[in-house]
């Protein structure tokens, strides 16, 4: 999914003090093949987190890596994430391919494995994937290791609280009732209730997914992405669902040309602006808010975003309250040189790793980063529940991405929700990928 797009921090590697690691252009040359064990590497690293904060978090990972291991020096390519699934197919199908690449995850995933561009992680990570819980078992197939993630994502309602108030409302919707209730208020205060950026089309499966999450029991869930079927009768009221709450005309004029998040006009630079009342996004939202909106702006704005968990569908068999979630993850193609591979994306997922990636407004991967402790280690709080997350929902990177000031962080306000709720992402099946589900229901 994905249009432009996201985060990260923390300062740029100091070129002089590692000469070895090299920080390459997009026009950088693929693998350096070899095996680690014959003497010294570089690992090619192809990433669409081409910019802060998530850059410099990655940047300062390499230059501490290289510091433990000198004979492992990096190049890393940063390449913009609309061009990126693209230089990634034609350089696996090559023989320009990285060692470790920005992995999508999903059918992405299972196409690379069956073409045999990808390796079988297992033998090098299966020591150690456990701690990471079920989400790391998104990126298998056939019980097998292509993939690790480094980060999770959960999707919710950004929205303004003061123009909320302006509509007269007090509270953030819990059902589907309640949030068509406050679009018929906010449209009378002249207010436009919410944006999509459907010309990017990824976001319009959010709204599929999250009726399909409410409609289906995870058992159904899973196995449809197992299958890749949707041929349960819940996948078809998901549908009615959304066609039902389409008929509320929820969306800004002409949603279908409005891009996501490039430039002032986008769904996001609408909601930053306080032109649009609330979006259905990801964790990385604030982030995007505060490149598309002046520094004085964002900072008087940032008591007036909240975010809230998409209402429950009264009657629905799913699970009322679970979040749309997923995770960006790396692979190591068939040319890296191993074990160094797959020991740097070990590295990216310890716990000191991932609290410098859980800074960078992303929840990590790896419970230890938040003291919920390993699978074998110290027992996450009572009342926290299970999460199963798939590969898919990885954030899009904003090519000039920039924070202004502390502001308000993504992670910061999705935490506790993603600790306290179940986690679902269901991108797996069909229904939910279609670019034109919303244009087909308008």
């Amino acid at each position: 999914m994905r249009s432009t797009r996201t985060p990260r921090k923390y300062a740029a590697v100091a070129m002089a003090s590692v000469a070895a690691l090299l920080l390459a252009a997009c026009g950088s040359s693929g693998s350096s093949g070899g095996n680690s064990a014959s003497g010294k590497v570089t690992l090619t690293w192809w990433s669409n987190a081409n910019a802060n904060p998530l850059l410099g978090v990655f940047q300062t990972l390499m230059k501490s890596y290289h510091a433990s291991h000198p004979n492992v020096s990096f190049t890393y390519v940063p390449i913009q994430n609309e061009q990126y699934d693209a230089k990634i197919q034609v350089a696996l199908q090559g023989n320009n391919a990285p060692d470790i690449f920005f992995q999508r995850g999903g059918g992405f995933m299972a196409t690379q494995v069956k073409s045999g561009e990808i390796k079988n992680l297992s033998p090098y990570v299966s020591s150690w994937i456990g701690e990471l819980g079920s989400q790391a078992q998104a990126w298998q197939i056939g019980g097998a290791q292509y993939g690790v993630p480094y980060d999770l994502h959960t999707v919710g309602f950004w929205y303004r609280k003061d123009l909320f108030a302006k509509a007269g409302i007090t509270a953030p919707p819990a059902t589907m009732p309640e949030l068509e209730s406050d679009v018929t208020k906010l449209k009378a205060a002249n207010i436009v209730p919410i944006a999509v950026g459907s010309k990017d089309q990824w976001p319009d499966a959010f709204y599929y997914d999250y009726f399909a999450v409410r409609e289906c029991s995870v058992a159904t869930l899973e196995a449809a992405v197992k299958n890749v079927t949707a041929n349960a009768p819940c996948f078809a009221k998901a549908g009615t669902d959304l066609k039902s709450f389409m008929a509320t005309n929820p969306f800004q004029p002409a949603f279908l040309n409005t891009p996501a998040q490039t430039g002032a006009g986008s769904s996001a630079g609408m909601v930053a602006s306080g032109k649009a009342a609330m979006e259905l996004q990801g964790d990385w939202d604030p982030s995007v808010f505060q490149a598309l909106v002046p520094k004085s702006e964002w900072q008087s704005d940032t008591t007036d975003l909240g975010w809230f968990g998409f209402p429950a569908v009264p009657g629905a068999p799913g699970n009322a309250t679970a979040l749309l979630g997923g995770s960006d993850g790396d692979s190591c193609s068939n040319k890296a040189p191993e074990p160094a591979c797959a020991d740097f994306l070990q590295y990216l997922d310890s716990a000191t790793s991932q609290q410098l990636i859980a800074g960078a407004s992303l929840l990590p991967a790896n419970p230890a980063a938040l003291g919920g402790g390993p699978v074998g280690g110290p027992e996450r709080p009572a009342g926290e529940q299970s999460i199963v997350l798939h590969p898919g929902v990885s954030r899009p990177r904003l090519a000039d991405e920039r924070r202004h000031g502390a502001g308000l962080r993504g992670g910061d306000l999705l935490r506790q929700a993603h600790h306290d709720r179940t986690a679902v992402h269901s991108h797996g099946y069909q229904p939910g990928r279609d670019p034109a589900v919303m244009t087909e229901l308008r």
